[in-house]
């Protein structure tokens, strides 16, 4: 633990009482401040013979909320709301929440929308910004996307976008995008610390992946997991419907293969899930194809669920790369269809293969309740976080509470499947697949 340091930059002392008139004490059934002495500890695994230990400020994750002073006077508060990389369920839920706690619990009145992305900083792309209000936002979490339009890229130009925050007057950014953009979010405040400007930078973790390390998950994720859930019914009929019907299921995952596993737990039809932490082969005894071909001649049917970042060991790489930086994947999806069919129509056996890609149906999905409840709360707790003056922060859960999370650390590092945890071994029993499919 002694690399981990869950401090929080603050940008200087908070000494305004909140406008928010909640209780410092308990019993009083009136609802109270988060105290900065409240904190979680991020390490709970122990084990009977594990000596006591107790944690330095370093290894402790401060709890978010509402805190009794405040860093910021709300007359002078101009924020500004960025969405930035691919779509995901909730981006609206959050920009929502965010600007409804601003209004009517802090009485900020200058609120701004970014578009497009970082784009929407940089003064050559010419977009202006768009002013959010209640009236503005009050419905848009009943639709998918973002009303404030994404993209991706352009987060590493930090000095021209320190430039715009600037000559604005915008003193609390906040970020909601996954990995790439977080960093780009830390580049910006390290550039307007520099500077000596008093600016917060908040994120929200999007990523539809659920890979931002130190954030027990991520909004949107449970979205896509019901989208999936629905396309693998849809598969599984399609291929209980055929002769050796095989039904066959790609959903998004670029490094970390959390969608595919939950979706195969949630509905338990799959019968291979394919993912990025776990290699397999093709070919060979102990390929995937041998063992679909035993599948299909003990109960004549099977459903493949891939992650779009599995088995790209086996596919030739263009060696593009998108506007984030993250290398272009070559489709696994596709790949798969075409060596299945290849591989039974040598052996002469007739199958029924059909192909589902629901990816850009999941990300433009609006949010599901338990996704648009938690995108209220990162959203609130993430103008809680700013109005208190701290900054090169995100919003998590962890431990079923919300915390604080240094950008820097929820960067570090990319969650992806143990696959030699709990997660995996109970996908594996889910299934009834092979431990591994390498010869």
């Amino acid at each position: 633990m002694s690399q981990l340091d869950f401090r929080i930059p603050k940008l200087g002392p908070a000494t305004i009482d909140s406008p928010i008139k909640f209780s410092k004490v308990r019993g009083n059934r009136i609802a109270n401040y988060v105290g900065d002495d409240e904190c979680l500890i991020y390490t709970i695994d122990t084990s009977a013979n594990s000596p006591p230990h107790k944690p330095d400020e370093t290894e402790l994750m401060e709890k978010a909320g509402p805190r009794e002073k405040v860093f910021f006077n709300s007359s002078d508060v101009h924020a500004a709301v960025v969405t930035c990389g691919g779509l995901c369920p909730g981006l609206n839920d959050v920009i929502r929440a965010i600007v409804m706690c601003l209004w009517y619990r802090y009485g900020v009145r200058k609120i701004s929308g970014v578009r497009y992305g970082y784009r929407g900083l940089i003064q050559s792309f010419g977009y202006n910004m768009l002013p959010l209000t209640p009236d503005v936002v009050v419905d848009i979490h009943r639709d998918g996307g973002t009303i404030l339009g994404s993209s991706r890229g352009y987060g590493n130009e930090a000095s021209e976008i320190a430039d715009t925050l600037q000559r604005l007057g915008i003193n609390m950014l906040f970020v909601i995008g996954g990995d790439g953009t977080q960093t780009g979010a830390l580049g910006i405040s390290q550039e307007v610390n520099n500077r000596g400007l008093k600016i917060a930078i908040v994120g929200v973790p999007k990523t539809i992946d659920n890979d931002l390390s130190f954030v027990q998950v991520s909004f949107g994720f449970d979205t896509a997991v019901a989208k999936a859930v629905d396309a693998i019914a849809a598969a599984h009929a399609e291929a209980h419907g055929a002769p050796n019907g095989i039904g066959l299921v790609k959903v998004m995952g670029r490094q970390s293969g959390f969608i595919a596993a939950e979706t195969a737990l949630a509905l338990n039809d799959v019968n291979f899930v394919l993912v990025p932490e776990v290699p397999f082969e093709l070919t060979g005894d102990n390929g995937l194809l041998t063992h679909l071909e035993t599948r299909l001649k003990n109960r004549g049917h099977a459903v493949i669920l891939t992650a779009e970042g599995a088995g790209q060991n086996l596919l030739q790489k263009s060696g593009d790369v998108d506007a984030s930086g993250n290398e272009a994947l070559s489709d696994i999806g596709l790949y798969l269809k075409r060596e299945i069919n290849d591989y039974f129509k040598k052996k002469n056996i007739e199958i029924s293969l059909k192909y589902i890609d629901p990816s850009y149906i999941i990300r433009a999905a609006p949010a599901n309740t338990t996704d648009s409840v938690y995108c209220e709360r990162l959203g609130s707790n993430a103008v809680h976080a700013a109005m208190s003056g701290r900054t090169e922060v995100l919003i998590g859960l962890m431990h079923d509470e919300y915390v604080h999370i240094p950008i820097r650390l929820a960067v570090s590092r990319r969650n992806c499947i143990d696959p030699e945890g709990a997660l995996w071994r109970d996908v594996l029993d889910a299934t009834g697949q092979p431990l591994i499919m390498t010869n």
